[in-house]
């Protein structure tokens, strides 16, 4: 039996992990992150660069099939911890290591391999086919992941917003040379994800949108949870 899920995509800085985080907890669903997934393969293939003697630069020079075969080597799997998901290698969680800046610095190339994306697909599917239900957000779940989700949300504020909201997140005042600089990089962002050839950012046809400008954070989420109440019929 397969559980619910709840796709809610969008571009970055958006708010999707966030906003998927707590429609979760409203819901008592899972969050699923598709993201921790991209991270841990990155994660191996920078574990495989350095048992090779390589630098971290080094894993462009490691095919897809090598990265993929010592992650299943290493046991890299997605365990469900009640609220969402902990990521595994080689028997220890690696929620953090996944963080780290080399992993930061390598995890778009990583993730932008066809073969890499089914895998993880795979695996994410392979979460709801054991009848959990869940919250993922990512740039494809509602076109390629999950196209049969029981509600599909495209969540969107305009590139100023986002930036307004990014800038806040460092704890930093917004001033106008930021705040100029943050919104041009957001846009180029959306025009790059929107044309890149693999998994690029598109809205499904049959997705809510939903824009949150103007909305508080509590409202979006408050908005996501009514509509998927409705689609799902639960109290």
């Amino acid at each position: 039996m397969s559980g619910a899920v709840i796709a809610i995509d969008g571009p970055a800085a958006s708010g999707k992990s966030s906003t998927a985080r707590a429609v979760a907890e409203a819901l008592g669903f899972a969050h699923l992150d598709s993201g921790s997934l991209y991270r841990a393969v990155t994660l191996v293939a920078l574990r495989e660069a350095a048992r090779r003697g390589s630098a971290d630069e080094a894993i462009s020079g490691l095919d897809a099939e090598t990265i993929l075969r010592a992650a299943e080597d290493r046991g890299l799997l997605l365990y469900p911890d009640g609220a969402g998901f902990t990521t595994y290698l080689e028997g220890e969680p690696v929620d953090g290591p996944i963080r780290d800046a080399a992993v930061t610095r390598h995890v778009s190339a990583v993730s932008a391999v066809p073969v890499i994306r089914e895998w993880v697909n795979s695996r994410l599917r392979a979460m709801v086919r054991e009848g959990r239900d869940v919250v993922v957000d990512g740039r494809d779940i509602g076109t390629v992941v999950f196209p049969d989700a029981d509600l599909k949300v495209f969540l969107t504020a305009s590139p100023e917003a986002r930036a307004g909201r990014r800038i806040s997140q460092r704890g930093h005042v917004i001033d106008v040379d930021e705040l100029a600089r943050e919104t041009a990089a957001l846009a180029a962002r959306d025009e790059a994800d929107s044309a890149r050839p693999v998994a690029p950012l598109r809205r499904a046809d049959d997705a809510v949108d939903i824009d949150t400008t103007r909305m508080s954070f509590g409202d979006q989420v408050a908005r996501i949870v009514d509509l998927a109440r409705g689609r799902l019929d639960r109290d």
